[in-house]
């Protein structure tokens, strides 16, 4: 099993400077290797290939001793190779006639990760074992940096990534043959029905909380932005009204993976069997503000959907469900949510008009009354179980 850590880096004010310069000059060369392409493309009809990038970097660092040539050759063939994905999920798009992207420059607040694809080249963690009250990861052209690991490290480490959120450092771990860890069984089997109203509703009737940590901030990050708009851009002012807007966004964001992290913990805890909904999310929250020769309906109220929809944290939610469950040995099951909050769970009857209101459920066939979403994560888990057993039959 492969899983990340994730850990606060505390270095010096020197090490801060170089982790900041091995940032920036990582960042030139991606826009040196992108503009590269894009000329010989355009100049010769020449595509040029990761490989032969990689190739010119020895040319690169010699020329530049002092710049290109302080970091690792390991961490900047990365950061070729981030480029050359970037390029074949472009091409991927445009043969599947999705919207394309061409990959774009990098300004310097798009590019915050430096990565060493393989612990012992250029970098190391743990690089001071000997060190009885504190752990260092050791960079090339860095130094041995402090880390606040709070947690033990499981597995073998592979990569190590230092990036930069605000004005913090974090250095994050991938390692592999992580071993599981499963909870006891509990015999037990849940659907779950996401929502805004409720971040999530169990079949067994409870509900999970949406604490709504944007809507809560929303005062003070309007104030901060406003602030913003009004400094001149380029002036110290300005840096220091957008670190402060940064930082109730990272603030939001840090929330929403605690919440997140806990509610996924409580569910995994206490069932064997968990099932959810496919849910698109990204076409769920697409904009309805259609075009000028056909311009949306009701576009406020799809726009604070939408809203409501991002700040619950749905996608977040899901990912880290499904890491849990990997790791407890929990079974999770995906199922298509086509018509699961308008189906009675007791008769079957499928109508829109069962849907009473946001929260009520009345089957106009039956009679039969419950929560919607109860009703919903009770069609959610037959469907899980009813994929299961078709499976164990084939």
């Amino acid at each position: 099993m492969r899983r990340s850590f994730k850990f606060l880096l505390r270095p010096t004010a020197r090490q801060a400077g170089s982790l900041a310069a091995c940032l920036e000059d990582h960042r030139q060369l991606y826009n040196a290797a992108l503009e590269h392409r894009r000329t010989a493309y355009r100049m010769a009809g020449v595509s040029v290939r990761y490989g032969d990038q990689s190739a010119e970097l020895t040319y690169i660092r010699a020329a530049d001793a002092g710049g290109q040539g302080r970091w690792s050759f390991c961490s900047q063939q990365a950061t070729l190779r981030r480029l050359d994905k970037a390029f074949a999920a472009f091409f991927r798009r445009v043969k599947t006639g999705q919207r394309a992207g061409f990959p774009r420059f990098k300004g310097r607040g798009w590019f915050d990760t430096v990565t060493w694809p393989r612990d012992g080249d250029g970098c190391r963690w743990d690089s001071q074992p000997q060190h009885s009250s504190a752990v260092f990861v050791r960079l090339q052209g860095v130094g041995h940096v402090r880390v606040h690991r709070h947690r033990p490290v499981h597995g073998v480490v592979k990569t190590i990534s230092a990036k930069r959120e605000g004005r913090r450092w974090f250095v994050v771990l991938s390692c592999d043959e992580v071993p599981a860890d499963p909870l006891p069984a509990t015999g037990a089997a849940a659907g779950i029905d996401l929502g805004v109203a409720s971040l999530a509703t169990t079949s067994d009737g409870e509900h999970l909380a949406n604490p709504r940590h944007l809507a809560a901030s929303a005062e003070r990050l309007a104030r901060a932005q406003r602030d913003l708009a009004r400094k001149k851009r380029g002036s110290q002012r300005r840096r220091k009204a957008v670190a402060k807007v940064a930082a109730l966004h990272a603030r939001v964001r840090r929330q929403r993976l605690d919440g997140a992290h806990k509610a996924a913990l409580g569910l995994v805890r206490a069932y064997d069997v968990i099932v959810h909904e496919d849910l698109r999310i990204a076409n769920m929250t697409r904009s309805a503000s259609g075009t000028v020769e056909e311009p949306g309906r009701n576009v406020a109220q799809k726009r604070g959907l939408n809203r409501s929809i991002l700040d619950a944290g749905w996608g977040v939610f899901l990912t880290i469900l499904a890491h849990k469950a990997e790791s407890a040995g929990r079974e999770l099951i995906v199922v298509n949510p086509a018509g699961t909050s308008r189906t009675c769970s007791h008769c079957g009857h499928c109508a829109k008009a069962n849907r009473v209101t946001q929260a009520a459920f009345a089957c106009t066939a039956c009679g039969h009354t419950a929560h919607a979403d109860v009703n919903a994560a009770v069609n959610i888990l037959r469907a899980g179980l009813a994929l299961r057993q078709a499976a164990e039959a084939a």
